[in-house]
């Protein structure tokens, strides 16, 4: 367990001892690094996990090696984070919680993986008596305060001989960013869905006065204890959790390749159904926004 402090400002407490303490057992060698400052957690993780599979295979002549170990890698400040279909996410220094947790995993399916992190991630923000829920998910990737953005999440893989490696990313608003700031984006991370007047929700929103470190203890153990189950159970244990908070549900949306319809929940992989003109699809990769107009059904 490592963790790297910006000498030019005081550092936040992050909990990483407590959250080791928490992981260690269900994930055996985890380790928690905070940086101050990296392009991408998620692009970091890649690229460690190339550099380690090309030296561990170019070094190996007993089969496949064992695929690097589960880490959760924390960046005080992305200055090139990324997400879904490649879009840039900005992030101002110390109003955001940016992160993301690598560990080798091999479900059966990985149809909905992103979906069971976000419940895992509501859930474990909701306030106790959040009746209806104050936090909502919009398929396939995002948590939503309301109407407006509070983070999202970027689910990447790598090979590993017959393995697979999964780096999940995540990024939350925290505190709203400042007036240049939002001047200079339309939100801390740019969503080209956001209609440019519409500012993004922040989690001091919903609970004033917390930090990053408050909402990464918060996350991090039971984020991994869903990813483990996911693993063993898929989807299924996910879907009526995420149907409870399921931002499209009964609204008209526009898939990217211009098709229009009316959002009818999640399968039992976690596609989209979508009722159309011409009957009812499933949708597992088109782009989905929301048609900000149409009112909830």
């Amino acid at each position: 367990m490592t963790t790297a402090t910006n000498p030019l400002r005081a550092p936040v407490r992050w909990p990483a001892e407590a959250i080791w303490q928490a992981v260690e057992p269900l994930l055996p060698g985890f380790t928690v690094e905070v940086l101050p400052q990296v392009d991408s957690t998620n692009s970091e993780l890649m690229r460690r996990c190339r550099a380690a599979s090309l030296a561990a295979f170019s070094n190996s002549s007993l089969g496949s090696p064992e695929p690097p170990e589960a880490i959760l890698l924390v960046a005080e400040h992305q200055n090139a984070g990324r997400g879904r279909l490649g879009r840039q996410w900005q992030s101002q220094a110390g109003a955001s919680l940016t992160f993301s947790l690598g560990l080798p995993l091999q479900p059966a399916n990985w149809s909905g993986l992103s979906l069971a992190v976000g419940v895992s991630l509501a859930e474990s923000l909701e306030p106790a008596n959040g009746k209806p829920p104050a936090l909502q998910l919009k398929w396939p990737n995002d948590l939503w305060l309301g109407q407006r953005k509070l983070g999202g999440i970027l689910v990447e893989t790598a090979s590993w001989g017959d393995q697979r490696y999964v780096v999940i990313g995540v990024g939350l608003n925290v505190t709203q960013p400042d007036e240049d700031f939002s001047a200079a984006v339309s939100s801390t991370f740019i969503d080209a869905q956001m209609p440019p007047s519409m500012p993004p929700a922040s989690l001091q929103a919903l609970w004033p006065g917390v930090d990053a470190a408050w909402a990464l203890q918060a996350v991090a153990a039971p984020l991994v204890q869903a990813v483990l189950d996911f693993e063993r159970e898929g989807f299924a244990p996910f879907r009526a959790r995420f149907t409870a908070r399921d931002a499209l549900a009964g609204r008209l949306v526009k898939l990217s390749d211009g098709t229009k319809g009316t959002a009818c929940g999640v399968g039992a992989h976690g596609a989209l159904s979508v009722e159309t003109q011409d009957g009812l699809q499933a949708i597992s990769s088109l782009e989905v926004s929301v048609r900000p107009t149409d009112p909830v059904q």
